[in-house]
């Protein structure tokens, strides 16, 4: 059995095909860099800040709360709120202008996942100007 593999002659045939390889390896390489540099980037000390001394902002004439209790019951100024219906009971005290800023408060004794999954509603319903309450520490730094 005999295999014939060119026909003796020095032309090399041209190819057309785009070679990537390089391409690849510089961003393997990249991608390598980014990895080690990426933790390197974050800082982790410890600070205590001071309190904010900023004037608070004045209030609008009549500010719509959002209230939610530490029961996870919902109030949209003094009247409760069924979660399903958070959007359209705000449509119905804001006439539908979500450029309306609604003012979020909960119950220190919430936890951070219900306060997302009530703004993640907020933001459903298009209302995406939130301000958050809180008390005012006064003397403690």
């Amino acid at each position: 059995m005999a295999l014939h593999l060119s026909e003796g002659g020095d032309d090399l045939q041209e190819n057309h095909e785009i070679n990537v390889t390089p391409f690849i390896d510089v961003m393997l390489v990249l991608l390598i860099i980014f990895m080690v540099a990426a933790p390197l980037a974050t800082v982790d000390i410890k600070v205590d800040l001071p309190a904010a001394s900023a004037t608070p902002q004045p209030r609008p004439d009549k500010p719509l709360y959002l209230t939610v209790k530490d029961d996870h019951s919902l109030f949209i100024g003094e009247q409760l709120t069924a979660r399903e219906q958070l959007g359209q009971a705000l449509d119905q005290q804001t006439q539908a202008n979500k450029d309306t800023t609604i003012f979020f408060r909960a119950d220190k004794n919430v936890a951070y996942e219900e306060l997302m999954e009530v703004m993640n509603a907020l933001r459903g319903a298009g209302y995406l100007k939130i301000g958050l309450v809180g008390l005012e520490a006064v003397g403690k730094p």
